[in-house]
């Protein structure tokens, strides 16, 4: 998905939220706000937000000297994602369709994202998701190609995610017993994205094979993957991937055995994906 003329008004917001989180003195904030400025003239519309922004974030990663901009930030936000882990367990134990309960856990965890201008209520959102229709509903064809898989790649998304993905993923492998989960996190910190270091922490490793993709962009790029991550990649029955910069990155390419889970949270996606801003996805790739 190439950028929009939309995605820079966000991006350079994601910019002032850097500042306020790090509570810079004036000085500093005007200085990270050129930079930002500086940055977006150059962007390449031929490319996706991901790849034009990550430049921009380790820019001002480096002037700050801060290698993770978003460190206490993520820590919160998977301390927050942990006190509803009974709630969750709960509507996975009392379902009559507890796959399909585990796979919106899921979606629901996607609404944990401070690069999205959407402010959210977890709880709230919790409350409501297991009764709210997917607005595009592939989901029965993601079952079936469950059932068919043997290896299974899983593309993380933000820090917070996956104390939810860890739960969809439980209740994935008591259903698919024989299945081989690998878990995709970032090559290293970039704005609010989970890494090897976020994933070990929460204990994802006890259910999944955690595999650091390589990639440095918010969004897995195919082409910055290492050699280990992209054997595996290539070898996946199937792919589950959440959030808008997995779907920004990957959502145009054909011949992937992918579904994307995720919340639509911005309108450039929204009309991307053909869905509207609050609508929850499961959509197949393109064959």
């Amino acid at each position: 998905m190439k950028i929009h003329n939309d995605c820079l008004e966000c991006i350079e917001n994601q910019a002032h939220r850097v500042c306020d989180i790090l509570s810079l003195d004036i000085k500093t904030r005007e200085a990270i706000i050129s930079l930002t400025q500086k940055h977006i003239a150059q962007f390449d519309f031929s490319l996706t937000p991901p790849h034009n922004a990550t430049p921009l974030y380790e820019s001002i990663a480096n002037h700050l000297n801060v290698r993770d901009l978003y460190a206490d930030v993520k820590k919160e936000s998977s301390k927050k994602a942990k006190s509803f882990i009974s709630l969750c367990e709960d509507e996975i134990a009392k379902s009559s369709y507890p796959l399909l309960s585990a796979t919106k856990t899921a979606v629901a965890g996607n609404v944990i994202d401070l690069a999205s201008v959407m402010m959210y209520d977890l709880e709230e959102e919790l409350h409501k998701i297991y009764d709210m229709p997917f607005a595009i509903d592939d989901f029965t064809a993601l079952e079936k190609s469950l059932h068919a898989s043997k290896k299974i790649v899983y593309l993380a998304d933000n820090a917070g995610e996956e104390i939810f993905d860890k739960l969809y993923i439980q209740t994935l492998r008591k259903l698919f017993p024989s299945l081989k989960i690998y878990y995709f996190v970032r090559g290293k910190p970039i704005i609010n994205d989970l890494t090897y270091e976020d994933a070990l922490k929460s204990g994802m490793n006890e259910v999944a094979e955690i595999v650091n993709s390589g990639v440095p962009t918010p969004g897995l790029t195919r082409e910055l993957m290492c050699d280990e991550a992209k054997h595996i990649f290539e070898q996946a029955d199937c792919i589950i991937s959440k959030g808008m910069g997995n779907y920004e990155c990957l959502g145009e390419e054909k011949r992937l055995p992918i579904f994307f889970l995720l919340k639509v949270k911005c309108h450039v996606v929204a009309n991307a994906i053909g869905a509207q801003l609050g609508d929850i996805v499961c959509k197949q790739g393109f064959k």
